[in-house]
């Protein structure tokens, strides 16, 4: 693999550099700067700005609407997207249900949920954890019942994102009871407004309402909405994982937070000198700077090998989903030390796009350094969520090394 970018691909760069300093809507930008809230209309609002633009989808093949980038042109514009201070794309329909419905939906799925992922018409949420079964998934309970024409369904799923927002979404539920557990799952489409579902809030360690346990009560999903076939949905949960977790390696969110990080460490500290000027603290920079580059030079090498094999992403993203989530605990971690004093108060309302510190607290919270600790405790779920750590080592035990 050549490591260097070639001319066509450098051009590319200035023509996405360009493009995002022009579309990207300052205030939107200015909320990703300061880590303020963002809203569901910002997100799916930068979402139809860049379908407009033809950016919609960057991997996604061309006869399904998107631009069939290559890996690097997709990673060069997830770089830029991050430096710019664009708010992120949602993943859980572009990265997650997509690639399952070209791989395995119906051409009437394809044709009608593909196009409204792209133009930012529904927002998708995932229905995969439940109460007593998270990493042990194939233990889920939520089951489905034929009746006539549809599914019912009944149960809980935990743990989901943004489900407050979302218009779908895809669950896993169990249809049978027979044989090993894996082979009874099946993979639904199911639309957040029919009756019997509900969302309750789970309220994260900082005070946000990130994530929610959703309860279904007698839902009635059409059979049309089944993915592929009854009891196949474990084969197509595993397939949408290893998508999951090659996007969790956040090569642009990581450089974006340690040049937040050297910003940091470069203001002057109260009674001393910069921590820059720190031997040890900028050693610590360093170290996390050359493993950045190891986790992104990996990262291209794994996925254009399977670009080149055209096989669907393996068990070799277990690497980068777990050198990316450390990454990024490491570096919220030492943005924390960076702000030292600065980083004790946290105020949830701080996240508000116009909040102003009042004058007792306005030190801590200088316009450089954007509440970093919410961002701290929100950032320890990285090494829990599309499967924990601990399961990725074994995966890569079993699948790759063979033990």
């Amino acid at each position: 693999m050549d490591l260097n970018y070639t001319p066509e691909e450098e051009a590319f760069r200035q023509e996405i550099r360009a493009f995002l300093a022009a579309a990207v809507p300052p205030d939107v930008r200015e909320k990703v700067r300061l880590g303020r809230r963002l809203t569901r209309e910002d997100m799916l609002g930068w979402q139809r700005i860049l379908h407009a633009r033809g950016f919609g989808a960057g991997t996604w093949p061309q006869r399904f609407g998107g631009c069939g980038w290559s890996v690097v042109q997709q990673h060069v514009f997830e770089e830029e997207c991050a430096a710019a201070c664009a708010p992120p794309q949602i993943p859980f329909g572009l990265r997650m249900v997509a690639p399952v419905l070209m791989a395995f939906g119906s051409p009437t799925q394809q044709q009608y949920h593909l196009p409204r992922i792209i133009a930012g018409e529904d927002w998708w949420c995932q229905g995969y954890s439940e109460p007593g079964a998270g990493s042990d998934l194939a233990s889920l309970r939520t089951g489905a019942a034929r009746g006539g024409d549809h599914y019912v369904v009944n149960g809980q799923k935990t743990w989901n994102t943004l489900g407050q927002y979302a218009d779908w979404i895809f669950c896993l539920v169990r249809t049978s009871q027979e044989g090993k557990a894996q082979n009874g799952i099946s993979f639904l489409l199911i639309d957040m407004r029919t009756t019997g579902i509900s969302v309750r809030p789970i309220i994260t360690v900082e005070g946000e309402h990130e994530i929610n346990d959703i309860f279904f009560q007698d839902v009635r999903v059409p059979l049309a909405n089944l993915v592929g076939e009854e009891n196949k949905g474990w084969t197509y949960a595993k397939f949408l994982l290893n998508h999951e977790r090659t996007n969790n390696a956040g090569v642009g969110i990581c450089k974006r937070s340690l040049a937040q990080l050297k910003q940091l460490a470069a203001r002057q500290q109260r009674g001393g000198r910069p921590l820059l000027e720190n031997v040890r603290f900028r050693d610590r920079i360093a170290r996390l700077e050359m493993e950045l580059m190891a986790l992104e030079i990996t990262n291209l090498r794994v996925l254009s090998a399977f670009a080149r094999d055209n096989r669907p992403p393996g068990a070799e993203v277990s690497a980068l989903k777990i050198k990316g989530s450390e990454l990024i605990q490491d570096l919220a971690e030492l943005k924390m030390h960076a702000l030292g004093m600065d980083a004790l108060p946290y105020l949830r309302e701080a996240l508000d796009p116009q909040w102003q510190a009042p004058a007792l607290l306005a030190d801590h919270y200088p316009p450089e350094a954007p509440p970093l600790t919410g961002q701290y405790f929100n950032q320890r779920k990285t090494s829990i969520y599309a499967g924990s750590n601990e399961i990725q080592r074994n995966i890569i035990a079993k699948m790759i090394l063979g033990l």
